[in-house]
């Protein structure tokens, strides 16, 4: 009698939702130990997908009738999708909870959200336990996604955790970098006008994703960013000594109402210092850039 062969086990099912920048540094870290599937609204992709060890999975977050057979196919997501860009409802993550709990099958779940909710702290240093305070729609959005994860993972027994990212950086990451910014010689405000900012980079980010993946407690909140504790101007000076710049110009906030967008000034209408004490100790995160001066010093 021959024995039977021994059947190979099966890895478990990743589900990688706005598989963009971020989640294409993910695919090398998880595609050995998972079977990663990626959501992805543009056909022309799959290929590309394909080549980096993913299947690729049609459907778009804004017509929820394209994401019905999620739910059966995914263990563990990991939700990297931005909201719409209108509203104070995140229906794109409405949609994909929706979906995914018509199958019931996922048990873990990664979301990137923004430090964005926590509104403006007027500089002050703070960890997780701080309320959410959000100070405009494009964060009210995310504090809308969190309340509905929250929600359905309580009743449906799924491990969630969030990941509350600043501003995201790398020197291969489009928009990543301040060079471009520097070389049009934009603007930063005066000292005493200036905000406290936080970054991670993207490679960090990545990691922190993994990590939460393996050993997130559930419900549990994180701020993933790195060490730095910079107000932006001095973020701008340090990156034009790097790259060989002049450093900007200094204007007063007055002045930046009238020169820069209303975008520009959101983000500069908020100052917080974040404790990332929890992603370090938690999830055992070691930086690979723990502050901006080594993320940016590669390039």
């Amino acid at each position: 009698m021959h024995a039977r062969p021994c059947s190979p086990v099966a890895r478990p099912r990743l589900l990688i939702v706005g598989c963009g920048d971020v989640g294409t540094r993910i695919l090398p870290l998880v595609r050995a130990a998972w079977s990663v599937r990626v959501l992805t609204s543009s056909p022309q992709r799959a290929a590309t997908l394909r080549a980096a060890g993913a299947v690729p999975l049609i459907g778009d977050l804004d017509q929820p009738h394209t994401l019905w057979r999620l739910g059966a196919l995914a263990d563990a997501v990991l939700h990297l999708a931005p909201p719409q860009a209108a509203g104070i409802e995140d229906r794109r993550t409405r949609a994909l909870v929706r979906a995914l709990a018509r199958q019931g099958a996922v048990r873990r779940f990664v979301y990137v959200s923004t430090t964005g909710v926590y509104g403006d702290a007027g500089g002050a240093r703070f960890d997780e336990a701080r309320p959410v305070a959000p100070f405009n729609d494009r964060a009210r959005r995310r504090v809308d996604a969190e309340r509905w994860l929250r929600a359905w993972a309580r009743s449906a027994g799924v491990r969630l955790s969030i990941l509350r990212a600043p501003g995201i950086y790398a020197s291969d990451r489009e928009g990543g970098h301040p060079r471009e910014r520097l070389q049009r010689g934009a603007p930063v405000l005066a000292r005493e006008d200036d905000v406290y900012s936080n970054h991670i980079h993207a490679d960090d980010l990545a990691r922190a994703c993994v990590a939460a993946l393996y050993r997130a407690s559930p419900q549990r909140v994180f701020n993933a960013c790195d060490d730095s504790e910079m107000l932006v101007g001095d973020y701008y000076d340090l990156a034009a000594d790097l790259c060989g710049l002049p450093r900007p110009p200094r204007i007063t906030r007055a002045e930046a109402e009238i020169r820069l967008s209303a975008q520009q000034m959101s983000f500069l209408s908020e100052s917080r210092r974040l404790d990332n004490r929890r992603l370090r100790e938690e999830l055992r995160l070691r930086l690979r850039y723990p502050t901006v001066r080594e993320g940016l010093m590669r390039g």
